[in-house]
């Protein structure tokens, strides 16, 4: 049964990825429309974290932001079927601009293993599939809490490049996994900007606010000596006909891999805010970044109560 509701869910997806781009950029906007009149989750949320990370911005300013990440948040969910359910190889096609991708190439050629991270922002989705394209990798990911969710993610993630992609699950086998394939000169794609369960990361610094960071990444470049590159899927034209991307890749900051944990914790932190700030509308601050506060100073739950 639950694989047959996944076939359903991406018989329906396939659908809907088949709509002309500029009808597909309707829906989403009318799915934004909806949530932020219901003032659902992703619109509470967005608002949360905007007073939260820039506080210095004034009360209709923060709303016109807002409204621009809800907007680009629904458009992508749409969009982001579409990619799921269309051949790769026609998906990156929209890539119009590649940068730093001589960092990528240094890096595979180095046998030494190579961390790529990946923040939300843009069209993470899109990178995967260029990653895949290029090489062979594993990517960690934490598993819908839904059996149907992941099967329907097994589904629209398999292409022709289905077996190059090894998914690991965030759960306890997952480092030796991942340190196993770095040790023999392979490629890991991490989110570091997922909050980590509590005891399985540091405070840091982000946009100001501490926010529970993960150390696996840290750990891993630190023992393994692998290079770490952060790259991302920046949308750059949002034409009625197509949308159109730029792929950049990035040399990690200095103590990405420090033998301190907090001070690689805040490199990590530092580096994906700095990519967040080029466009916040791109970023994903429709997740509770913040949720766990630190012991003993006194702050709760900001999303709590909204």
């Amino acid at each position: 049964m639950t694989r047959f509701v996944a076939r359903l869910l991406y018989v329906f997806a396939s659908a809907l990825g088949r709509l002309p781009w500029s009808w597909q950029m309707r829906l989403g906007d009318a799915i934004a429309a909806v949530w932020q009149r219901r003032n659902a989750r992703e619109s509470r949320v967005a608002r949360v974290n905007l007073e939260l990370a820039y506080p210095e911005l004034l009360p209709a300013e923060r709303e016109q932001w807002q409204r621009a990440i809800v907007r680009t948040t629904s458009r992508q969910a749409v969009e982001t079927l579409r990619l799921w359910t269309r051949p790769h190889a026609e998906n990156l096609g929209l890539l119009r601009e590649q940068h730093g991708t001589e960092l990528f190439d240094a890096a595979l050629a180095s046998g030494r293993g190579l961390i790529v991270a990946a923040p939300h922002y843009g069209n993470w989705e899109l990178l995967n599939q260029w990653l895949a394209f290029r090489t062979p990798l594993a990517i960690l990911y934490r598993p819908p809490e839904s059996p149907i969710g992941e099967a329907f993610l097994n589904l629209v993630r398999a292409d022709t490049e289905a077996e190059r992609v090894t998914q690991v699950r965030a759960e306890g086998s997952a480092v030796r996994q991942l340190w196993k394939r770095l040790n023999a000169g392979g490629v890991v794609g991490i989110l570091p900007d997922q909050q980590p369960k509590a005891g399985d990361g540091e405070f840091a610094p982000f946009f100001g606010v501490p926010a529970l960071t993960m150390t696996l990444l840290g750990r891993l470049a630190e023992r393994t000596g692998a290079t770490v590159l952060f790259a991302y899927c920046e949308r750059i034209d949002t034409h009625p006909d197509h949308p159109a991307f730029a792929l950049r890749i990035e040399a990690a900051p200095d103590g990405i891999a420090d033998p301190d944990p907090q001070r690689a914790c805040i490199a990590l932190n530092a580096a994906v805010e700095r990519i967040a700030r080029r466009d916040p509308a791109q970023y994903q601050w429709t997740y509770k970044r913040y949720t766990l506060r630190p012991s003993g100073n006194g702050d709760d739950n900001p999303y709590r109560s909204r």
